[in-house]
C-alpha cells in the first residue's frame, strides 16, 4: 500500500491505533512533540505485538513493526495519508489547534478522525475549512483486542465520508458502528454510565459489596455480553423472543428504572468506600501488573471468539 496513516499522538491509545492501521498492511507515522515520548511508545508496541504472537493474534510481529515509523514532524507525519487519527489530550482547545493544523497540511482528500471520549466532534471542528470530512472514530482500549469503534459524524460531515469511514474500519478488521447523530457520550460510554450509576448507588446504600458487584459482572452478565448484546440475551432469554420477554418482565423492569432515578453523584465518601475495597483485593502498586494481566486475558478471549467466528 503507498499510501499512509497518521496516528498523531504516541500515548496509550495512539499505541494501540499503529498496531491496529500496521496490523492491517499501512504504512503508519507515528507522531508526537518529542523523541522520548515515541521512543517510550515504541518499546510498549515491540511488548504488545510480542504478546499478540503469543496468542497468535499475530503472525509477523516484526514485519508490523516495521511499518510505524515516528515523527516529530507533522507535515512529514500527513503528507502522504490517506486517514489521520488524532489522540491527543482531552482538552477543547488542543484538539481545535490540531485540527486546524491537519486541515492545512493532510492531503485534502484524508478523513481526518479524532479518537475523542468526551467530546462531540462538532465541538472543535466548527471553525475547520475542510470540516465536512472531520468526524470522531472513538475506540474502546486496547483496539487491537477490542474492535469496536463507534463513528460520529458532526452535523457538518459529509455522508461520503460517514460512510467511507465504516467502509475503512471494517477493512482494518474493526467493528464500526455509526451514530446518526451526536449524543454526550455516544453508546459505549452510555451504556456504561448506567451500569456504573446502579453499581455505585447499590454499594452506597449497602446492599452489597464492591468485589461481590464486579462477581455479578464477572461471573455473570459479562459472560454473556462478551459475545452477543443486551437485545439479543434477552431475544433468547424467553420462549417466545423479545416480544415475549417484555410481556413478562417489562413492567417489573419499568417499576426497578424508576426507583433508580434520579441520579446520584459519585461523592467522596462512596468513592473512598470503593476503593478501599478495591484495594484490599489489588494494591495500588501491582495496578499496571494487572492492567497486563487484563490484556493477556482479552487475548486468550479474542483468540477463542477468532476460532468460533463461523458459528
Amino acid at each position: 500500500m503507498s499510501k499512509s496513516i497518521t496516528v498523531v499522538g504516541a500515548g496509550l491509545v495512539g499505541r494501540g491505533w499503529a498496531i491496529v492501521f500496521a496490523r492491517a498492511g499501512y504504512a503508519v507515522r507515528l507522531f508526537d512533540v518529542t523523541e522520548e515520548k515515541i521512543t517510550e511508545a515504541f518499546r510498549v508496541i515491540d511488548k504488545n505485538l510480542s504478546d499478540l504472537a503469543t496468542y497468535h493474534l499475530v503472525a509477523d510481529p516484526v514485519e508490523i513493526r516495521g511499518r510505524i515509523r515516528g515523527t516529530t514532524d507533522l507535515a512529514d507525519a500527513v503528507g502522504e495519508a490517506i486517514w489521520v487519527q488524532e489522540c491527543v489530550f482531552e482538552k477543547l482547545e488542543i484538539k481545535r489547534e490540531v485540527f486546524a493544523a491537519l486541515d492545512a497540511k493532510a492531503p485534502a482528500d484524508a478523513t481526518l478522525a479524532s479518537s475523542t471520549s468526551t467530546f462531540p466532534g462538532s465541538a472543535f471542528t466548527s471553525e475547520v475549512k475542510g470540516r465536512h470530512r472531520c468526524l470522531v472514530a472513538h475506540p474502546i482500549n486496547p483496539p487491537y483486542l477490542i474492535p469496536l469503534v463507534e463513528i460520529v459524524p458532526t452535523p457538518w460531515t459529509s455522508q461520503e465520508t460517514t460512510v467511507a469511514a465504516r467502509v475503512f474500519m471494517a477493512a482494518v478488521k474493526q467493528v464500526p458502528i455509526v451514530l446518526k447523530r451526536e449524543v454526550p457520550g455516544f453508546i459505549v460510554n452510555r451504556l456504561q454510565v448506567a451500569l456504573l450509576s446502579e453499581a455505585f448507588r447499590l454499594v452506597e446504600d449497602d446492599v452489597i459489596g464492591a468485589v461481590d458487584l464486579d462477581h455479578a459482572i464477572a461471573d455473570g452478565l459479562g459472560l454473556r455480553w462478551s459475545f452477543m448484546g443486551p437485545f439479543e440475551t434477552i431475544d433468547l432469554n424467553a420462549p417466545g423472543g423479545i416480544r415475549d420477554y417484555v410481556a413478562r418482565f417489562g413492567q417489573p423492569y419499568y417499576e426497578i428504572a424508576v426507583e433508580q432515578s434520579p441520579a446520584r453523584k459519585w461523592n467522596e465518601p462512596l468513592v473512598s468506600k470503593v476503593e478501599q475495597e478495591c484495594r484490599q483485593l489489588l494494591a495500588a502498586d501491582r495496578l499496571q501488573e494487572r492492567q497486563r494481566w487484563r490484556d493477556l486475558y482479552l487475548m486468550s478471549i479474542v483468540a477463542n471468539k477468532n476460532s468460533r467466528r463461523e458459528d
